[in-house]
């Protein structure tokens, strides 16, 4: 068994290719903050068939770090001279395996953000990519302001600081850009949220209006911020992974990756300094994607965590046992049919029937093993995105919430901490204590930081009202039949 590094990759079984160009001609042209599953089974991976192609070579990717957990994906990847090894698990039960090669190198930023702003000013590089989670823009879920109080944000702010966050490194490398008269880079978000490009439009210049009004202005009307929608279930690694891993394929990957089949990436074709040519390896090149990342966030994510929360109380675990089983694909598919598609505008060149159907089946797949905690991880920065325009639009046009609802109700249930065994429930969110405190009662959705006005809304009270007392007299698989 081989340790993955370059000097390996001639040792690679035949059954996994690895990359097919010289990695030595890579020069890095895209900085990345957030280097996890997901960048490297979606981001990387295009990169990756591009450079196949004898495409993209000076587009390589410079991973960065921000959090203290990042370190141990320092670690891992410069061990392994940034290669890994991503294995797409289908449906049948095969495997197709891969080494990627497009990740150049790996800089952890709380030990040398000098090196990190540095890497960012250089003239190879001309887009600044990102994965920070729904979380990492620092703006109000209800009120969509830049939360100017984070004390990490206050650092970065004081005269003479060395930035720690993702905006202090960012903007400190544009205002150096700006004043050794470079173009700026483009920032691509690359997260799940409305808008994305938007949104981090909206962090990063009220940011730069704090540190310097006139370097926010520049950063406002000279840097682009594409918007893009992208897709692909990409469960945590586990040991098991790394021991499929190793032991099939006699690989010794310390952080390999786990996808299912199906990707899909939307981008929106604005871009400072030009881009790789995307649209050759797959990826959607749009003027709008708004359509598109309704469509994703509406049914795919918010389904997400209408599986979840009923699911977990009912005692599964693993995604693919809750899909399965029909009780649950069938409000699945009845919240996705008559409460969130007809929030939706007409989608370019998708059939939402089909795409409906295909989510199911794409839960239901017993290889990726996807957990249901972590889908229900992190929901109050999740559940305002997602879930609540669907009711706030419906609501408008006296349309059906009853299943919605049902999952805000889901979602209280399961942050009270008990499952309906009376099992300890891990909550992982940032607002957990607050979260149990108010679970039991309707106080819960009383909180306008994340409910905005729904938390005045009769009608969406009444009805969680009603589900929620479901959920604590009768349990989740009952309720769900009371939905029927």
């Amino acid at each position: 068994m081989s340790p993955l590094t370059q000097q390996n990759l001639t040792e690679l079984p035949s059954e996994v290719p690895g990359p097919g160009y010289d990695r030595n001609e890579l020069r890095t042209g895209i900085v990345h903050f957030g280097v996890g599953g997901f960048h490297r089974a979606h981001e990387a991976m295009y990169l990756d068939r591009l450079m196949n192609e004898g495409k993209a070579l000076d587009w390589a990717i410079c991973g960065v770090g921000v959090m203290p957990q990042d370190l141990q994906m320092r670690d891992v990847l410069d061990a392994q001279d940034g290669l890994y090894t991503l294995v797409v698990k289908a449906p049948d039960g095969t495997f197709e395996p891969r080494v990627v090669g497009s990740i150049k190198e790996y800089l952890f930023a709380p030990e040398d953000p000098e090196a990190v702003i540095a890497k960012m000013v250089s003239d190879d590089v001309r887009i600044v990519s990102l994965t920070v989670t729904e979380g990492g823009y620092n703006i109000n879920a209800v009120t969509g302001e830049f939360v100017t109080d984070n004390p990490d944000v206050q650092h970065d702010l004081r005269a003479g600081n060395l930035p720690k966050t993702t905006f202090g490194l960012i903007t400190e490398a544009l205002a150096r850009r700006r004043a050794q008269d470079k173009a700026p880079f483009t920032i691509m978000s690359c997260d799940n949220i409305q808008g994305n490009g938007h949104a981090a439009r909206r962090s990063f210049v009220a940011f730069a209006n704090l540190r310097d009004p006139e370097l926010g202005t520049w950063i406002e009307e000279n840097v682009e911020f594409p918007n893009s929608m992208v897709d692909r279930i990409t469960p945590v690694t586990t040991d098991q992974d790394r021991a499929l891993v190793r032991d099939r394929w006699g690989i010794d990957d310390g952080w390999p990756v786990v996808c299912e089949p199906f990707t899909q990436w939307v981008l929106e074709d604005t871009f400072n300094q030009g881009r790789p040519p995307f649209e050759d390896a797959g990826v959607q090149v749009v003027e709008d994607v708004e359509p598109y990342e309704l469509m994703k966030l509406r049914l795919l994510n918010a389904s997400h965590q209408a599986l979840c929360y009923f699911g977990y109380l009912a005692g599964y675990r693993l995604v693919h046992d809750v899909a399965q089983e029909p009780l649950f694909a069938d409000f699945l598919l009845a919240y996705m049919e008559r409460e969130a598609s007809p929030t939706l505008e007409p989608v370019p060149g998708i059939d939402l029937d089909a795409y409906r159907h295909q989510l199911i089946e794409r839960f239901s797949n017993a290889q990726v093993r996807d957990t249901v905690a972590r889908l229900c991880a992190e929901s109050s920065d999740r559940i305002p995105k997602w879930l609540l325009p669907v009711i706030r639009h419906n609501l408008e046009n006296d349309g059906e919430i009853l299943r919605a609802t049902a999952v805000v109700a889901s979602w209280a249930r399961y942050a009270e901490g008990r499952d309906e065994e009376g099992q300890p429930i891990e909550v992982v969110d940032r607002l957990a204590p607050e979260l149990k405190e108010r679970a039991r009662t309707r106080t819960f959705i009383q909180n306008h930081d994340l409910f905005g006005d729904l938390a005045d809304n009769e009608r969406f009270a009444s009805t969680y009202d009603y589900v929620l007392g479901l959920l604590h007299e009768r349990g989740s698989r009952k309720t769900l039949k009371e939905l029927e």
